[in-house]
């Protein structure tokens, strides 16, 4: 994604393999870009997540959406070599390395050449910006309009002026959209003849990019294009692109696709742009084909709620002011905050029952989310609000970053923190801890490697006293004692290993309500639990849907430690073995 970047996809390097290919995308750098708010992370995550080996950045007669990027990257690369990174920048420059590598990302543009017809130039993804830039200027782009990302720039270069220069320039010439509007192909038009003859087969044209790959018809572009017409004897590589000026289709106007909607499959030995380009300029004409998914598009949110709620995800069926319902989501997207980030999906229950409700005018919800939760959520909270498919109803999904200056609140007063799948008010303990994970970071406090290398003595610690590593999640009761007549207990959260004290039954939460009343009621027999070894299950109950346990350890000092409401996401290593034995 800079200048001196290299990829490395050539582990395979000789042995080819189908490569998912999408060179005709937009980024917000476009005039008419259809998606406000979007950053070049969300742009890049989409690609990733449509799985898309190759993508092209084409933005109309312009390449300030490649400059953007780029220097976004050396921003914090230059932080990350002053030791200024902050944990957010650190998370964000991790994301643009591990991208960088996953995918081939090529710099271009969408040119709007004489009389609106519209050519992609894709170049080497270490292809500088003064470059490309140079050769926008020389195809007669305006230096004044260099920088708009619009379609319309005045009188510029005539197309076949504008192949050769792009070819000189080292890069693949395409002609966009071919068959339909602003395409070279001319389809209905009642005139063309030589001009059309010459624009769809001169020797600097790499490929046409055609919106009919998959029809049958007799008229379709490609078959149009096969050799087989006397005056058009040249075959044409036809690839198609999704021309995406959004993240994800418009489901009010289909024909507005999202990245990698519509995309093509190559054949490569390597992922390269030499490769990509040397089966252009060559005459095998099956290593491109439209992909066609063997099964239907993964339904994100489907899969959510098959998961259903919990400490990254959350789910509520209207975000409306009525009934609370719009708080209950901004309290959600607090606790993410001030835990490790998560996900909020509106218009769709957390149970796999029935088909998502899904929300009627989903940019008025995304509009009024952004506002709201930059009106009452302080500090400030980048978060991205954006819209899915589930099923054939729009959802609108939050994604929460974790916040790194905890503790983030609600109307100025309200702290939420998210225990499982539930959203609660932070007590006392819980504020502090939050304040405490703030100063991570600044002078006096360890570093992460100080803290990784305590953590391993830790371990080896352990080890050494012949002690199993607690359950992941649930409850432990450190300590009890009564004040006129009520019992306080102090807590261990086993999730994120917070302390809480001086809770009591009356004021804990639904786990710590169970842990506390299996405490207080049930003492502790050696005789009813299932020990194997030193560790042991005491209980086992299903509650809120999920199957808990109550475990055991027995202690080097001759002490036992009561595990309370552990599930099965939280039972590793040799806690594993009390889990029942799959079906």
């Amino acid at each position: 994604m800079s200048e001196s970047r290299h990829h490395n996809h050539n582990s395979h390097k000789g042995k080819r393999h189908w490569r998912r290919m999408d060179l005709h995308l937009h980024t917000p750098a476009s005039a008419d870009w259809a998606e406000p708010g979007v950053t070049f992370l969300d742009w890049l995550y989409k690609a990733e997540t449509r799985g898309l080996d190759i993508i092209a950045i084409t933005d109309h007669n312009t390449v300030a959406g490649v400059a953007r990027m780029r220097e976004e990257i050396e921003r914090l690369t230059w932080l990350e070599q002053q030791k200024r990174l902050r944990p957010q920048e650190r998370r964000a420059l991790d994301e643009y390395r591990r991208l960088g590598n996953k995918l081939l990302i090529l710099p271009g543009f969408e040119f709007t050449a004489t009389f609106g017809f519209h050519i992609l130039g894709i170049f080497p993804p270490e292809t500088p910006v003064r470059e490309l830039e140079y050769l926008l200027l020389k195809l007669n782009v305006p230096p004044d309009k260099l920088d708009e990302g619009s379609t319309e720039v005045g009188p510029t270069t005539d197309v076949l002026t504008a192949y050769r220069l792009i070819h000189e320039a080292g890069g693949l010439v395409i002609a966009a959209h071919a068959n339909s509007a602003n395409g070279v192909a001319m389809r209905d038009f009642p005139f063309g003849g030589q001009t059309k003859i010459a624009y769809t087969q001169d020797p600097h044209l790499h490929a046409l990019e055609v919106t009919d790959l998959e029809s049958k018809s007799r008229r379709a572009t490609a078959r149009f294009f096969d050799g087989s017409k006397p005056e058009y004897p040249r075959r044409m590589h036809c690839i198609q692109g999704s021309d995406a000026h959004r993240l994800n289709r418009n489901l009010k106007d289909r024909r507005q696709l999202g990245i990698g909607d519509r995309v093509t499959e190559i054949l490569l030995p390597e992922v390269s742009f030499e490769a990509i380009k040397a089966v252009f300029e060559g005459n095998d004409f099956a290593l491109t084909r439209p992909y066609r998914p063997t099964r239907e598009p993964y339904d994100h949110v489907l899969a959510a709620r098959e998961q259903g709620p919990n400490i990254v995800q959350s789910f509520h069926e209207s975000a409306s002011r009525r009934g609370g319902r719009l708080h209950a989501v901004l309290a959600d997207v607090v606790a993410f905050a001030n835990a490790q980030g998560g996900t909020v999906y509106i218009g769709v229950s957390g149970t796999r029952k029935g088909p998502p409700v899904g929300v009627d005018k989903p940019e008025e919800v995304i509009a009024m989310l952004k506002q709201e939760i930059q009106r009452k959520v302080t500090p400030p909270l980048d978060v991205t609000v954006d819209v899915m498919e589930s099923q054939g109803r729009p959802i609108v999904r939050v994604v929460v970053p974790e916040g790194n200056e905890k503790p983030y609140c609600l109307d100025q007063m309200h702290i939420y923190v998210r225990q499982e799948g539930e959203t609660n008010l932070a007590v006392r303990d819980e504020i502090i801890d939050l304040v405490r994970q703030s100063m991570q970071g600044v002078e006096g406090t360890p570093t992460q490697g100080k803290v990784a290398e305590a953590a391993q003595e830790e371990h080896k610690q352990e080890e050494s006293n012949d002690r199993v590593e607690p359950p992941k999640v649930g409850v432990q009761i450190l300590a009890t004692v009564e004040r006129k007549g009520v019992l306080y207990h102090t807590l261990k959260d086993l999730r994120n290993n917070q302390v809480v004290q001086n809770v009591t039954k009356a004021s804990a939460r639904k786990l710590w309500n169970y842990a506390i009343s299996q405490h207080e009621s049930n003492a502790l027999k050696p005789e009813d639990v299932t020990w194997r070894g030193n560790i042991g299950l005491w209980h086992q109950q299903k509650r809120a849907g999920k199957l808990r346990y109550d475990l055991v350890q027995r202690m080097p000092d001759g002490s036992t430690e009561v595990y309370y409401g552990v599930t099965e996401e939280g039972m590793e290593g040799p806690w594993r073995q009390f889990l029942p034995e799959e079906e």
